[in-house]
């Protein structure tokens, strides 16, 4: 079986990141979300919050589930039996970083990383910019999905 892991932190999910992870589930047999869980980052939402948004936008996916992880994300792919770790890709500063995760992660364990370039509509969007346009009452329901919106108009109201 072909596994493969998208990672982040989803802080919160956004239609780019399921774009990605649609996409990913149709090039390999199961697709684990892994959710970073690293709890000395402030985040907006909690991980099971993040993880519950997760399992509902891809609630269309079969062969895709979530899952948190707080460490190494290779420790992770070997505790899963991940062969592939799928990131996408909005521009060509983020392909400078991402090459030398890959890289590191494929030294520490053998573990390959594929790239996917975002789909254009995406190639803009942010989970930090989503949150900041969201904090001063900007409109993010093209770039989120409903209930994500919901959770954020009410997380931001408080």
């Amino acid at each position: 079986m072909r596994r493969a892991a998208c990672p982040g932190s989803f802080d919160p999910v956004t239609n780019g990141h399921i774009d990605i992870i649609g996409r990913a589930a149709t090039l390999f047999d199961e697709v684990v979300v892994a959710v970073g869980v690293n709890a000395s980052k402030k985040r907006l939402f909690t991980p099971d919050e993040r993880m519950d948004m997760l399992t509902e936008a891809c609630a269309g996916y079969p062969n895709v589930r979530v899952a948190g992880f707080d460490g190494l994300l290779t420790d992770f792919c070997k505790e899963h039996d991940v062969t592939a770790i799928v990131k996408g890709l909005r521009a060509v500063s983020d392909f400078d970083y991402e090459l030398q995760m890959a890289q590191m992660n494929t030294s520490l364990s053998g573990i390959e990383t594929v790239f996917v370039p975002t789909s254009p509509e995406y190639s803009f969007l942010a989970s930090s910019l989503v949150k900041e346009v969201a904090t001063f009452g900007g409109d993010v329901s093209g770039l989120v999905p409903a209930f994500v919106l919901e959770r954020l108009r009410t997380r931001l109201a408080r």
